[in-house]
Parts: structure tokens; sequence; C-alpha cells
């Protein structure tokens, strides 16, 4: 007569089933569907273990909200233009971008601003998130949205964060360079950043470029024809953008994220050296 076989994990249950990798006796309780027969939980979780995670275009981790970084962005944007709505001008001139010595066109003596010194440097990111008239943050949040979401799903959150980030650094350091002391804020250096990220990649995966072209030629024509707005802040975001996006969909795959972040970080480096370079400038 034959000795009863029991499952590997329960001794106490007699069982017919075996798993189809190790061969190993389960029970009902322990099969796991797999694409022929069952297999035992050690033989999934092993499985698991060596299959590679999936990831985006450009290495990154697939999420499971591929827009949350852009929706926080958003959010960011709108809570700070809230604030200045309820605190008034006052927190434009703290947060603003700009950097001005002597008399200035603010009444006040001295240095101010980025010039003030090493303490007052948060106004190159601050001013990024910073709007003071209902147009202005409309139109930046609606262009955030429809270019900032597929991008983001494209790079993932970490890659996408960092070029919005330094292509937000890459316009304040143009302002400050060519238009020291012009009040700048808006998130537009940024989001002309990933407008000419998402040119290179769609060059990169060969698609009809034609419709973000034309949407970045009309913007870069407002950009010089409409009054007060900070061609320097578009020009640097969409420059420091673009590098970026470069050096993420060309890197070869074998040094992916060495060619990646070294090209974020390079112009990172480049943005801040400009900016101190433009605050010496000033002070002199």
């Amino acid at each position: 007569m034959d000795q009863a076989v029991c499952c590997y994990r329960h001794p106490d249950r007699e069982t017919g089933i075996r798993c189809t990798r190790c061969d190993r006796p389960i029970c009902p309780e322990c099969m796991v569907n797999a694409s022929v027969g069952f297999q035992c939980p050690d033989c999934v979780n092993e499985s698991s273990r060596h299959t590679a995670a999936p990831r985006t275009v450009a290495g990154g981790t697939v999420a499971a909200d591929p827009f949350l970084i852009t929706k926080i962005l958003i959010g960011l944007n709108i809570a700070v233009f809230l604030l200045v709505q309820a605190v008034g001008d006052r927190l434009v001139y703290d947060l603003g971008l700009y950097a001005v010595c002597g008399n200035d066109p603010f009444g006040q003596h001295g240095c101010i601003g980025v010039a003030q010194g090493p303490d007052q440097w948060y106004r190159l990111i601050t001013s990024a998130f910073l709007h003071q008239a209902v147009l202005h943050i409309g139109f930046n949040m609606l262009s955030l949205w429809w270019i900032g979401a597929p991008l983001e799903r494209m790079l993932g959150r970490a890659r996408y964060l960092a070029l919005y980030l330094v292509a937000a650094l890459g316009g304040s350091a143009l302002v400050l360079l060519l238009a020291p002391s012009s009040l700048t804020l808006g998130a537009s250096g940024a989001v002309y950043g990933l407008f000419g990220a998402t040119a290179v990649f769609m060059r990169r995966m060969r698609y009809d470029m034609r419709p973000v072209l034309i949407l970045l030629a009309l913007n870069i024509v407002f950009t010089f024809t409409w009054a007060d707005v900070s061609w320097q802040g578009h020009i640097g975001g969409l420059v420091a953008g673009t590098a970026i996006a470069i050096g993420m969909a060309y890197a070869p795959r074998e040094r992916r994220d060495l060619v990646q972040w070294g090209t974020t970080a390079a112009v990172l480096v480049v943005s801040i050296a400009l900016s101190v370079i433009a605050v010496a400038q000033v002070t002199s």
C-alpha cells in the first residue's frame, strides 16, 4: 500500500498535488496558480525576487500613481498663490527673485534680495512657486499638467522632479545674470524645461514632433511679445531642461544612471555657478 503524501508546509494534510517547479507536495491552501499547474509559496516568492521591476522609458521605477509629483507641484503652487492673496505683496518681495545693491526700485538701501547674502539664496527656488495674478498661475498650472504629467510617467518620479527643480534653477540663474534688478516670479522657467524635455524624448522615440514644436514656438513668441514676461527665465529653464533630457534620453543602458544623474548634476553646478557670477557682478 502506498504511503500517504502530505503537504510540505502542513504535514497533517494529505495531498496529491505537487509544485511544478520543485515537485514538493502542496495542499489546496498552499497552491498558487501558475501558467502551467500550481506552484508552492516558496517558489513564487523566489521567482518574485529575481523578476526585474518594470521601468519607465528613462529607466525610472513605474509608480502606482504616475502623476503624483505633478499633482504635488500644482498643489504647492496653488497653496503659495493662496497665501500671497491672504498675506499680500510683502510675501512676493520676501520670496521673489531679485538682486539689487544701492538705491533700489523697492525703496531700500544697500543690498537686498539674493545680493543680501547666502541666507537669501532660497529665492532661486521659492520664486518658481510664486504667482501673484490668477491668469499667470492658471496658464502655468495648465501647462504643467498638460506637459508635466505625461513626462512624469515617461521619466519616473525621481528623474522628473530633478529635471523640474534644476530647470527652475537654470531659469533663475539666467534671470540673475541678465536682469537681476527685475522682480521675477513664476513656474514658467521650470515649465519651459519640461517643454524642452518633451521635445527631446519625442525625438528620441521617433514620435511626430510637430505638435510639441508648434506649441513651443507659440510659447516662445509669447515670451518675446507679451509685456512683463521674463524671457530670461523662460530661456534659462528651456536650455537647462533640454540639456538634462538629452542626458536622460540618450544615456547608454549599461551606464544609464551615471550619465543621467551626472548630466543633471552638471546642469545644476552650471546654474549655481552662473548665479554666483551674477551676484558677484551686482555686489561688486
